[in-house]
């Protein structure tokens, strides 16, 4: 009888694989069995040829929603006599030294455990921790492979009976999943108080016996939310601070308590129709608001939204996601008020349960430390939570998905890379850092783990990297980093040259690390592991790698260069200057400097990233323009501040040179008034953005000039280089400047500005990548950086070049700003190992 062994990769486990496969077999009649393994599912089955044809096509076809197979192999065998196999069966895991495969990421609720959560004649009657095969946590609970419940958070939760025979029952759709548990066996949720935890009489708990609840915490948290009470709920991948989103009260508590001035907080609603009564919803965004990942969707608010305006200040969008655990449903779903007016439901805030710039908690203990003067009360639980995982943020772009920030849901599944790499390591950036372990055909980029300007987000991404190295069986050869001497990134790559000492690890002698990182001796030995022979370091620069994880996650070849088009804030030049509007001829190992924005001082360096009124009078001063009074950037300014910024520029003392986009979209910002102080990143920029309007078609024009191509401008192989045979173009924003300002004293309005600033950018781009097309022959285009996170910029910079016959490429699977550098340095340091290494001008 024909025999096939069939090995399946991919993200088949813990999504209900091995049952499918059981009862395709069964119902075919077919023999055999089928095991977890390390590297992914293994299969021998018998049958006649036809029906093997039929159960290897069905595999593919009918596999569940949430399984992706990236392989199949099939080895058919002949066989003497009837058969191996009696019948078909599920064999225990297979663990295999060295294996790997991609692990799935969590997922919302599903429809069949929504409906099983409100019934209440289902023994899972509003229990918080309801799952099955094809819902529920995996990423965020998972220690190590294979998928099996002891390797998981759920390891300390005996099944009770009822719940063991739904998880040994093939035909079950809570089948092995792993998470599976019922109010006798499983985690239970309290509230607690921030200055002391309550007792069970004042605030309930769920008890472990069915049904039998001493109070309701959660009713209870829905009465403390609705009465103007902060309450941290400890969730999926960590905890939230939420309040009531209509309360302008509560909101502003939140603000002072976090110390967020104004940065847009996320909000939570029950479903579609509560959100379309504050948002504008079209269908895709409807589908990715329902969407299994249910990430936070960036919508246009309605004028006549009740929730509060201090949610998201000087914003024409709101940040809105659904409910994804059972916990967020029961939380959301209020039936002490039952009412067919959507209004009585809770609207919540949601933020990030951390204070500024540190990790989200995710320890019941940590959180009530941490959190306590933040929140006035806990909802906590006592399933642990493995690897946090902030909510993920996308918008809408041509009917797709556009990441902001990729996390839950998304990470860490892989990008599929179009060559194969050694095993690598790309340390990511500074800001939005994620980072990437690369091996084979996968690249493995992290969840968002934050601006490394820390010492607890340092050991959040020491850890996190240790983590994903167990999953996925990743020991790196190359590491690649960005040439920002400073970046903490930067120096964890170099560290290599000493032994590895974990983040929190005691040392003798040792001092810690001290409140200052940048400048500690000590953080010369916080690496990876004892540096290996073999171990390659790859310097990568930052706008190259912008453009790398474009090419890489549209899977382009590297047969020819594409011209890269990186617009962002910051990001190290191989000049030691700070680039940020750059036009590269790029190729996976190298890239020229084609064309870029002129350099501008910053007076006061980082000082004036905050002050943006200070890059407002540089581009002034640089356009030949006074600094009059009638200009805000101008007004807001003491005479003494005046004179530090003037001798600053005159000087070049603490001004260091920018040809940043970011930087540029601050100045104007900063000149007509719209924000001269910014209190979260690119706060001008989206401000600005808010005042552009559709159907105006004019224009600023950007003047050009030639510069030759000066030492340390070049990065990469003879081969790029030989196709240079004209000066870089440099891009001058006086002209713009100039006119914004001859505009705003004609009291031109805000969004009239605006808009020609932002049609003048996209027309620019397309003047530069034609003249450059003329040049070099480069017809495909990739657009990268976080300005393109503007999708008013993005959308009409598109519409240029298509109307122009490029080839455009923009990202969908990572996001466009800092968190998208780490596959693009993965990327590069696959092609730059096989290659003599690159100098390290950041040295």
């Amino acid at each position: 009888m024909p025999l096939c062994k069939i090995h399946v990769t991919g993200v088949v486990q813990g999504v209900g694989f091995r049952p499918f496969v059981y009862q395709l077999a069964t119902r075919a009649n077919l023999c055999g069995w089928i095991a977890n393994t390390s590297s992914g599912v293994e299969i021998e089955i018998e049958g006649d040829d036809a029906a093997l044809d039929a159960f290897v096509r069905a595999l593919q076809d009918e596999r569940p929603p949430l399984a992706r197979i990236d392989s199949l192999h099939v080895e058919s065998q002949a066989t003497n006599g009837d058969g191996h196999f009696s019948g078909f069966e599920i064999r225990a895991s297979l663990p295999q030294p060295g294996a790997f495969q991609p692990i799935s990421p969590d997922i919302s609720i599903c429809p069949d455990c929504l409906r099983e959560l409100f019934d209440p004649n289902d023994r899972r009657y509003r229990y918080p921790f309801i799952n099955c095969t094809n819902c529920g946590p995996r990423f965020t609970i998972i220690h190590d492979i294979p998928y099996d419940r002891p390797l998981t958070t759920m390891r300390a939760f005996p099944m009770c009976d009822d719940c063991a025979r739904e998880y040994h029952d093939p035909s079950n759709r809570r089948f092995h999943a792993q998470p599976v548990a019922c109010p006798k066996c499983g985690p239970k949720v309290w509230l607690a108080s921030s200055r002391v935890q309550l007792q069970d009489s004042e605030l309930g708990t769920w008890n472990r016996e069915p049904r039998t609840r001493n109070g309701d915490p959660i009713e209870r948290a829905q009465q403390l939310l609705a009465q103007g009470g902060i309450v941290a709920v400890k969730g999926l991948g960590g905890f939230h601070l939420a309040c009531d989103a209509t309360s302008d009260r509560a909101v502003e508590t939140l603000r002072e308590r976090k110390g967020r001035v104004d940065k847009p907080f996320a909000i939570m609603a029950y479903d579609v129709a509560a959100v379309e009564e504050l948002c504008y919803v079209s269908e895709a965004e409807r589908a990715l608001l329902e969407s299994r990942e249910r990430p936070i969707v960036l919508l246009r608010r309605r004028a006549e939204s009740h929730v509060s305006e201090r949610v998201a200040p000087n914003n024409q969008f709101l940040g809105v996601m659904l409910p994804y655990t059972p916990l967020h449903y029961l939380l959301l779903n209020n039936r002490l008020q039952p009412t067919e007016d959507r209004a009585e439901r809770l609207v919540l805030v949601m933020t990030s349960g951390n204070l500024a710039e540190e990790p989200i908690a995710t320890d019941n203990a940590d959180a009530l430390e941490r959190l306590a003067p933040l929140a006035d009360y806990f909802l906590l639980h006592d399933r642990d939570i493995e690897t946090r995982a902030d909510d993920s943020v996308v918008c809408l772009f041509e009917d797709h998905e556009l990441p902001i920030r990729r996390s839950r849901g998304y990470a860490p599944y892989p990008v599929h890379l179009p060559f194969r790499t050694r095993p690598t390591l790309a340390v990511g950036a500074e800001l939005k850092n994620t980072f990437c372990l690369a091996r084979d055909q996968y690249a493995f980029v992290s969840q968002h783990i934050g601006d490394l300007e820390n010492y607890s987000t340092l050991q959040s991404f020491a850890q996190q990297i240790e983590h994903f190295k167990r999953l996925f069986r990743v020991q790196p050869e190359v590491i690649a980093y960005d040439l920002h001497p400073e970046y903490l990134s930067t120096k964890y790559a170099r560290a290599q040259d000493a032994g590895f000492i974990p983040p929190g690890t005691p040392r003798r002698g040792s001092r810690g690390l001290g409140r200052d990182l940048r400048s500690a001796p000590e953080f010369q030995g916080f690496g990876l592991g004892d540096k290996s022979e073999s171990l390659k370091l790859v310097p990568v620069q930052h706008h190259h790698a912008h453009i790398a994880a474009c090419m890489a996650e549209n899977r382009l070849g590297d047969d020819e260069p594409v011209l890269g088009i990186a617009f962002d804030g910051t990001g190290y030049g191989t000049d030691g200057k700070i680039w940020g509007g750059e036009f590269l001829l790029a190729r996976y190992a190298e890239f020229t400097r084609a064309a870029h924005l002129a350099y501008v001082p910053l007076p006061g360096g980082d000082a004036a990233i905050k002050r943006v009124y200070r890059i407002g009078l540089a581009h002034l001063a640089q356009a030949g323009m006074t600094w009059e009074q009638d200009l805000p950037c101008a007004a807001i300014i003491s005479p003494t501040e005046r004179d530090v910024i003037r001798h600053q520029l005159d000087s070049h003392l603490n001004a260091p040179d920018t040809s940043s986009m970011g930087r540029l979209f601050d100045a104007v910002a900063a000149i007509i008034g719209v924000r001269e102080v910014i209190n979260y990143e690119a706060q001008a920029a989206i401000e600005l953005e808010n005042w552009v309007v559709e159907g105006l078609e004019g224009i600023y024009d950007f003047g050009f000039m030639n510069s030759d191509f000066g030492s340390g401008n070049l990065v990469g192989l003879s081969i790029l280089k030989s196709e240079i045979r004209n000066p870089k173009l440099v891009v001058d924003p006086a002209p713009v400047i100039r006119s914004i300002v001859m505009d705003y004293r004609k009291q031109v309005p805000p969004w009239v500005i605006a808009t020609k600033f932002h049609n003048g950018v996209a027309e620019m781009v397309r003047v530069v990548a034609t003249e450059l097309r003329t040049q070099y022959g480069v017809n495909r285009v990739a657009l990268s950086g976080g300005v393109f996170q503007n999708v008013t910029l993005l959308s009409r910079t598109l519409a240029r070049l298509r109307d122009a016959g490029f080839e455009v490429y923009t990202h969908h699977l990572v996001p466009p700003n800092d968190a998208g550098i780490s596959l693009g340095q993965a990327a590069v340091a696959a092609h730059a190992a096989r290659a003599a290494p690159p100098t390290d001008s950041a040295k």
